[in-house]
């Protein structure tokens, strides 16, 4: 670990417009801004489009006039000709959220092996999926093996750490999270921890181990007056005292070699989704109430009124099922028969709006009701690149992000 400047976390940093995390302030993909744009393209409603470094999966956070996210170039961009895994670079990247400006761009390297890039899951997943998360002041990347790097929003770093040297075929997928003096960082993959780590120096205060097949971000949960930490794992969902990593209970859960999807929560009950096939639960207190046969393998669900809606990601239906029960209200696919595609991006809800990410074919936009309505589909002609990004919002725009380019669109 490196520290190389002294730093002073202070209170109050964050405003209301801001997106500070992955799925945003509340960390359930909600959004109390009820005037995004419904269409765009690259011609309609478009502020600014910039050009990233290379691709990356990971969704864009914003804090104040500031946006960021990752990316990684120099090994495998292209799935005939990978290249040398030796020149493969990972970047801490900061746009400036009114032009779209790139303002510092950090380039991150690892002696360690990572997985040689395959074609079918690496262009998929990548080298860069984890989010990153800001308190206003700090912006936290966590980079996989290559480990995790701390930098003022104007960009001087501040500290890196390792979090464990083991690389997955897959790559990483678990954003970062803060809660109070603490930095939440889920490295199953790297070293089969959950580790908190003090957010002004880098050092481990607290750790758990026991997560296999866990790409999911931890989520604090409020239950009667006190916050858990849930994480989900193959076979096992977790809760956790924040501060202290005692473990408070946990429960059988969905067995999956990959569980993406993070939880939400509503009135202490906790939704799960999981699974190729489908799978989804309900718990509270550690007790399962239900479970169906419906779910997703990799974006997470978001609630509303008394339902859960996501997309399947590799049928591409949207499914809304009744929180209560897990009773299937409908199942709707977006894409047509001719534009199949796969859904990795988390729904965003923005007052009656759901808005949803495909890889490949743009962003569908349906009512946030029980009956299906599709509002709008926008697509971006002169982009074919890949988007797995969750949306962003700010101020009334709303921030996404290819494997080519950062967009913001809205009223400038």
């Amino acid at each position: 670990m490196r520290t190389l400047l002294p730093f002073f976390l202070l209170a109050g940093s964050l405003h209301a417009a801001d997106w500070p995390q992955f799925r945003g302030p509340t960390a359930d993909g909600v959004t109390p801004d009820s005037h995004l744009p419904l269409t765009w393209s690259e011609k309609e409603n478009l502020v600014w489009r910039t050009e990233l470094p290379g691709p990356g999966s990971s969704s864009p956070i914003i804090s104040g006039d500031k946006v960021f996210l990752t990316s990684y170039s120099g090994y495998g961009i292209d799935v005939k000709d990978p290249g040398d895994m030796a020149k493969l670079k990972r970047h801490a990247i900061c746009l400036d959220k009114k032009t779209g400006k790139i303002l510092w761009n950090h380039e991150i390297t690892t002696d360690l092996p990572n997985k040689p890039y395959t074609g079918t899951y690496i262009t998929t997943h990548g080298y860069a999926s984890s989010s990153p998360v800001t308190d206003g002041n700090a912006v936290f990347f966590f980079m996989a093996n290559a480990g995790v790097y701390a930098y003022t929003v104007n960009g001087k770093a501040i500290w890196n750490v390792s979090v464990g040297e083991m690389a997955h075929d897959w790559g990483v997928g678990s954003s970062p999270i803060l809660y109070g003096e603490l930095l939440i960082v889920n490295a199953a993959h790297e070293s089969n921890q959950l580790l908190a780590l003090d957010r002004k120096n880098g050092k481990t205060v607290w750790s758990a181990t026991g997560f296999p097949a866990s790409w999911n971000t931890p989520t604090v949960v409020k239950v009667d007056g006190h916050d858990e930490l849930v994480v989900n794992s193959s076979g096992k969902l977790r809760a956790f005292d924040p501060l202290t990593g005692k473990e408070l209970w946990n429960c059988d859960s969905i067995k999956a070699a990959e569980l993406c999807p993070s939880i939400v929560a509503h009135d202490g009950v906790i939704f799960v989704i999981g699974h190729p096939g489908g799978q989804s639960q309900a718990v509270k207190d550690g007790k399962v109430l239900w479970q169906a046969q419906k779910g997703s393998n990799v974006g997470s669900p978001v609630f509303k009124d008394g339902h859960l809606y996501f997309i399947n990601d590799s049928r591409g239906v949207a499914t809304c099922l009744d929180a209560q029960t897990g009773a299937v209200v409908y199942e709707q696919p977006l894409a047509s028969r001719q534009k199949r595609d796969r859904w990795y991006s988390t729904p965003l809800l923005a007052g009656e709006r759901i808005y949803c990410v495909g890889r490949q074919t743009g962003t569908y936009v349906i009512a946030a009701k029980p009956q299906f309505e599709l509002l709008a589909t926008n697509v971006i002609s002169d982009d074919d690149s890949i988007s797995n990004a969750s949306p962003a919002v700010s101020d009334g725009q709303i921030f996404l992000r290819s494997n080519k380019y950062a967009y913001c669109f809205g009223k400038k």
